[in-house]
């Protein structure tokens, strides 16, 4: 299982300096990609606390932030977990993704989902029923752009005229799509379509292989290859002090985060990213922005090494 880190992009330590710090500590470290998410807005909410967690009340934008370390770093793979489809229109998300993969020499995961959040919907003026037939024909359509084929489009969702848009991406035929799902249905919407598929930060890590096995077997009776998929993990990580007793996995010392990505690469993961943004005491706006490098640089370097 291959290890990847998550950009600060959540809170007060998501600044340029500690982007660039923490994309070159992980491509000196040996680590396989650098991942972002996306969170439109954060919606007012009465008391007593804010609806939705700390980590959603300030976010930078995912691509932007991919295209930031794309100019630091060489190696390392450039993935967004993930974009929430229907608030971009595919020929949009489509310029965005091939320039950014041209820009980065062919290093974008691009990681599609359909988000949860009402008041984003509400805002991008896009309603939420039938979100799972969207994302299909939203697929679909990315593929014919990035593919280069002057067809044109008229599905239910979107309308396309005959045309190119180039330039296309670097990776060919397309960089890799990896849907996030956590229902059934769109777990067997990942197998039938995507390249892989990624965990929520809400996923139990528990429930991970039951859920691969869904994507596999969705994929197979679609007549295609689970070997080829790719299984990605967003690990929600805390480090503390060793807990003692039960705990939830991927919270507590070095030692037993390392023995939690043991269990989930037996679980049939391919790649696990840590991710400390989803970290109320690292992603708040009101957090430590030292001190949540610190946490940072810890995990960088003692996880360096097995990517």
């Amino acid at each position: 299982m291959r290890i990847g880190f998550g950009l600060p992009v959540s809170g007060s330590w998501a600044t340029p300096a500690n982007q660039a710090e923490v994309a070159g500590r992980a491509e000196a470290g040996g680590f396989a990609g650098l991942w972002a998410f996306q969170r439109l807005l954060y919606p007012a909410g009465p008391p007593p606390g804010p609806p939705w967690g700390e980590p959603y009340r300030s976010v930078l934008d995912p691509l932007l932030s991919l295209a930031h370390v794309a100019g630091l770093t060489r190696r390392i793979r450039l993935g967004v977990a993930v974009i929430n489809a229907p608030f971009v229109p595919p020929v949009l998300l489509a310029k965005q993704a091939s320039t950014l993969d041209l820009l980065s020499a062919g290093r974008l995961d691009l990681g599609l989902g359909l988000g949860w959040a009402h008041e984003e919907y509400s805002a991008v003026g896009v309603p939420m029923q039938a979100r799972g037939a969207r994302l299909e024909e939203y697929v679909a359509v990315l593929e014919q752009i990035f593919a280069d084929t002057a067809q044109e489009w008229s599905g239910r969702f979107y309308q396309l005229p005959a045309a190119h848009q180039h330039p296309v991406p670097q990776q060919r035929p397309r960089p890799p799509i990896l849907l996030g799902a956590s229902a059934e249905p769109a777990l067997r919407r990942a197998g039938r379509l995507a390249d892989g598929w990624v965990s929520s930060s809400r996923a139990p890590l528990g429930e991970l292989g039951r859920m691969i096995a869904v994507v596999a077997e969705a994929a197979e009776q679609s007549g295609r290859d689970p070997g080829r998929l790719r299984f990605v993990c967003r690990g929600a990580v805390r480090l503390r002090a060793a807990v003692a007793g039960q705990r939830d996995l991927l919270i507590g010392s070095v030692e037993q985060i390392r023995e939690d990505l043991d269990r989930l690469a037996a679980a049939g993961l391919t790649e696990t990213f840590l991710d400390i943004n989803f970290d109320p005491e690292v992603g708040s706006p009101d957090a430590d922005p030292e001190q949540s490098m610190d946490r940072a640089r810890a995990l960088l370097e003692a996880f360096g090494t097995q990517s």
